[in-house]
């Protein structure tokens, strides 16, 4: 199977889960499945660019913080 009918097959699961499945369990909790299905359409270095990203803000976050105690 190649991977773009892989990762099809994955976006179909997420959008339409089996009832009773371990994903109609996480989307009844409240998990927002289409960030999954958004993570997945990029690739594994447009993930690690987008986590990088999000360190930045929150040590940026945290750095003001720790100034405003000050």
């Amino acid at each position: 199977m190649a991977v773009n009918d892989k990762l099809a097959a994955a976006e179909e699961k997420l959008r339409n889960p089996r009832p009773g499945s371990r994903i109609a369990a996480a989307q009844e909790y409240g998990v927002d499945l289409t960030l999954l299905i958004e993570s997945l359409r990029l690739s594994p270095a447009e993930r690690v660019r987008r986590m990088q990203d999000v360190i930045e803000v929150a040590q940026e976050v945290q750095g003001a913080a720790r100034r405003r105690k000050r």
